[in-house]
């Protein structure tokens, strides 16, 4: 007997009885599927053989499945690269009195006994150690710090490296590129113990950020909740993974309307659920983005470099930052070399003939808005998009110089924006013809941190893919990769984008485009060694030198 479907497949049996059994069955679900079809019709594919779940990707009712056996090993890979130290469970009921307390915790800048002389080039080392509440020493790691050296007077600074030694004590290294003071800061952002909570919110609460999506057929209008993350219930499901990426995203369906009717896309809230006393952990000014003092001089004076001695270099850290500020600028210490783009005739100049594409989050659009402002001659169209996801577009028609901006695909956390306007980074890049005048720059992070990080390895993967594709039919495309960054720290950025969250993607973006064709834009480090308070969008000052460091790329110095 053959059944005929998409695709032959040959039944045999072996007697009459199994025959009229399989042909009862078959009869059962066409009647079923003649009553569903309504339901049926309008959802996407969808994808119903999966291998089965693997340990390390279990986060209760929210996992990903790789898509290739080498996906699967890189998601691995990856996962294991940044896999952070033990935390401490945490006891019930919840006491800061045995979890790190910065005003116990300091540094120190080594050697301890002074008598010590840095020069341009060197490298100094400080070592942290931290205490708890009772003035105690810890004795393990895990708790999230960020250092940098700085000389406010001279507009300089530079982001410092932190090596966790697992037993409470902590490494800080830093070059120093600058003559003159530079003074150590070294701040706890989060204690071992808040790393705890976030990891645990991260496996047990994927959907603390809820998404909405309006349905809408004649003046019949239904709302229900949309997620990549959704709980199982009865209720059935509208499936819109995207049949090109397979980049997943669900809704429940609506009772009245089908899966075709969704109109918009908008952030439905945020669900905060601690446990009993866990907001203890994210206090600011207590143990939350919390400056640690110094035992000793919190600074040194570096002296000229000593051409007949060789660098001071650390031990334990081989690389180092890749630029620092200087008299409010920042220079370059690998990559293209920084030219400062002060006047609009310059950046026109050096924009001409070009086509940029920003895809991304509201970090990105912080570009095109900063390009807008400072070239009077591009000429944004007004798409009649939202202010917050766009899309945008400028054109400085003299100059021949086009400028795009698209939000990144689901998930969004916007107001409201039209759900047919979510289009997918590794999507748009497949339509981007490519070539020595086109620019292509995105960033996608701030939104996903509150997902499984597998979900942002699945997303980069298919982001790569396409930008390899990109490189292949147009070799002369510059890609340029913006990275995350610090920023202002409450009680609900806390939970929904640590900076412990970022550092964590930041990680995984660094090693997936690595050895690409492509230039990594390090915003991380160019937030972290300012001034400016971490913003989640960075002040005006440090955009300026941002553009500068795209603006350098795009037109590099001759000889450079």
């Amino acid at each position: 007997m053959k059944i005929r479907g998409h695709r032959e497949t040959v039944v045999s049996f072996c007697c009459p009885k199994f025959a009229a059994i399989f042909l009862f069955l078959a009869v059962f679900v066409l009647i079923f599927l003649l009553f569903n079809m309504d339901a049926l019709k309008f959802q996407h594919k969808v994808i119903t053989t999966f291998p089965a779940p693997r340990p390390h990707l279990q986060h209760r009712f929210c996992s990903f499945q790789p898509r290739s056996p080498e996906d699967a090993l890189e998601e691995r890979l990856l996962l294991d690269s940044i896999a952070w130290p033990e935390t401490p469970s945490l006891p019930v009921p919840l006491s800061l009195e045995q979890t790190t307390d910065p005003a116990h915790s300091t540094f120190t800048i080594l050697p301890e006994k002074g008598g010590r002389q840095w020069h341009v080039g060197d490298q100094l080392e400080v070592l942290i150690k931290t205490y708890d509440f009772k003035g105690r020493p810890k004795k393990s790691g895990g708790d999230v710090l960020l250092a940098r050296l700085h000389n406010r007077a001279l507009g300089a600074g530079v982001a410092g490296q932190v090596l966790d030694h697992l037993n409470g004590s902590y490494s800080a290294v830093f070059s120093l590129p600058w003559e003159g003071s530079a003074q150590v800061e070294v701040t706890l952002v989060h204690p071992s113990e808040a790393v705890t909570v976030l990891h645990r919110l991260t496996r047990e609460q994927p959907d603390r950020i809820s998404f909405r999506s309006v349905f809408r057929s004649g003046s019949v209008s239904e709302t229900t909740t949309c997620n990549v993350c959704l709980r199982p219930t009865q209720q059935p499901l509208c499936n819109y993974t995207d049949l090109i990426t397979g980049e997943p995203w669900f809704c429940y369906k609506p009772k009245k309307l089908s899966c075709d009717a969704r109109i918009t896309n908008y952030n439905g809230g945020f669900h905060k659920q601690l446990k009993a006393q866990e907001e203890k952990l994210f206090r600011s000014g207590v143990n939350m983005k919390v400056y640690i003092r110094a035992s000793g001089s919190a600074s040194v004076t570096v002296l000229p470099k000593n051409k007949d001695q060789p660098e001071v270099k650390s031990s334990i850290v081989h690389s180092g930052p890749v630029g620092y500020y200087y008299q409010g600028a920042w220079q370059a210490l690998s990559g293209t070399k920084v030219r400062h783009f002060n006047t609009s005739s310059v950046i026109s100049q050096c924009l001409k003939g070009k086509v940029v594409h920003l895809y991304g989050d509201s970090t990105i659009r912080q570009w095109f808005e900063h390009l807008n402002a400072v070239l009077p001659d591009l000429k944004q169209f007004n798409l009649h998009s939202t202010v917050q996801v766009g899309p945008f577009m400028a054109l400085d028609y003299a100059n021949n110089i086009l400028v795009n901006f698209r939000f990144h695909g689901p998930p969004v956390r916007s107001r409201n924006v039209p759900a047919i306007e979510l289009h997918y980074i590794a999507n748009e890049l497949d339509h981007v013809v490519g070539g020595t005048n086109t620019v292509v720059v995105f960033g996608i992070w701030a939104h996903f941190s509150t997902f499984p990080i597998e979900l942002y390895i699945q997303r980069l993967q298919s982001i790569r893919r396409a930008v390899v594709r990109l490189l292949d039919r147009a070799p002369g495309t510059l890609v340029l990769i913006r990275t995350a960054n610090p920023k202002t720290m409450t009680l609900d950025a806390a939970l929904t984008n640590s900076d412990w969250y970022s550092l964590q993607r930041d990680k995984v973006l660094r090693a997936m485009f690595k050895g690409l064709n492509v230039h990594l834009l390090d915003v991380w480090e160019m937030v972290l060694a300012h001034h400016l308070p971490h913003n989640l969008h960075p002040q005006p000052p440090i955009i300026k030198n941002i553009i500068d460091v795209v603006l350098s790329y795009i037109c590099p110095q001759k000889g450079s």
